[in-house]
């Protein structure tokens, strides 16, 4: 089966994350809609790089009219669709089955709860989340991934990624919850195994993101850009910042996202 390049014409792909980025935390991605119909009018991919599901995203790209490949689960799956419509997808890591359990033994472990997002009430979904009804249920089906409430201290996230490497887990830290994958799943790898996939070793890549699990995504791209939040750039994120290793966008999500888009991608 041939599945679909995204415009291997293309020099650049725009590799993004959305929740923060792409999206303000009420996921309002209007303020990018006009640079992402610019890009696709100029052949130029938009490559969702989420922590959100495939249905999620699906949900996303029928809004917005995109084709093209997308990641998900902090790089737990790709998926795309063949030129005739045909959907395909590579699963990168272990399945939600496999890494369920897992999550009460890290509890365990740690000696703190660590709530899963599919055990979250409404009531707190809506608050941590600002998901109801649908858009919550999409949310928590995952198939690659164990979003969870995070430790508030330091010291325990840390303590907690070690044991979770310890029984060959990750664990990566989104702006609003943890999210407990397999060993090596990332944002960035499932982009190398995106550009192996699709023969376009070469392609350039646009990246941008706005926290700690958009690190290796950022890493893996020729053009890193941060997104800030309204209150400025993410800590974790601030060192690359300060040595050069990515460009921070003008303003925050979207309308950020746009002008770094438009000023970086030659062409447009």
């Amino acid at each position: 089966m041939t599945t679909q390049s995204p415009t291997p014409q293309s020099l650049w792909w725009v590799v993004t994350d959305l929740d923060g980025t792409l999206m303000d935390h009420h996921y309002d991605w209007s303020p990018a809609k006009a640079a992402i119909q610019r890009l696709q009018r100029c052949g130029v991919p938009v490559i969702p790089c989420t922590s959100k599901t495939a249905e999620e995203v699906a949900r996303f790209r029928k809004q917005i009219g995109l084709r093209d490949p997308f990641i998900v689960e902090n790089g737990g799956a790709i998926h795309g669709e063949t030129p005739d419509g045909e959907p395909w997808h590579l699963a990168l890591g272990p399945s939600w089955q496999e890494l369920r359990p897992q999550l009460n033994q890290l509890a365990q472990d740690l000696g703190q709860p660590l709530q899963a997002l599919d055990d979250l009430n409404a009531d707190d979904a809506d608050r941590l989340l600002g998901l109801q009804g649908d858009a919550l249920l999409q949310a928590q089906r995952r198939q690659c991934s164990v979003p969870f409430v995070s430790p508030t201290d330091p010291a325990s996230r840390d303590k907690l990624k070690a044991l979770a490497a310890q029984r060959q887990l990750t664990v990566v830290q989104g702006n609003r919850l943890g999210h407990l994958l397999g060993l090596g799943v990332s944002k960035g790898k499932a982009l190398q195994r995106l550009k192996q996939h699709l023969g376009c070793p070469d392609v350039k890549v646009l990246g941008l993101g706005d926290s700690p699990n958009d690190l290796p995504l950022l890493d893996a791209s020729d053009c890193a850009v941060v997104v800030p939040g309204a209150n400025g750039p993410h800590p974790a994120l601030k060192s690359g910042l300060e040595a050069g290793l990515y460009q921070l966008a003008p303003s925050p999500h979207g309308v950020g996202w746009s002008q770094a888009v438009l000023r970086l991608i030659p062409g447009l």
